[in-house]
């Protein structure tokens, strides 16, 4: 029997990712810790993650990257 495939949410999976200094030095455009702001910016947040230009202290390691990049892919869940 194969599992069902494990759709990615944004309390479960990509909220974690976010530490809070990211929040924090992100606080001036929108807030990271919120569903309705990330997902608002979701492309261009993943732009930035892709150019390796967020978080401003070093790129995020490109499992990272392509867990938001999942999520994004598949329609963005709370």
């Amino acid at each position: 029997m194969t599992a069902a495939p494990r759709f990615l949410s944004f309390a479960r999976d990509i909220r974690p990712l976010f530490r809070d200094k990211d929040q924090q030095s992100m606080r001036f455009l929108f807030d990271l810790y919120s569903y309705e702001d990330v997902s608002a910016h979701a492309k261009k947040i993943l732009e930035e993650l892709e150019e390796g230009a967020m978080p401003c202290d070093g790129p995020w390691p490109p499992e990272q990257v392509e867990l938001f990049r999942r999520w994004v892919d598949e329609g963005m869940a709370p």
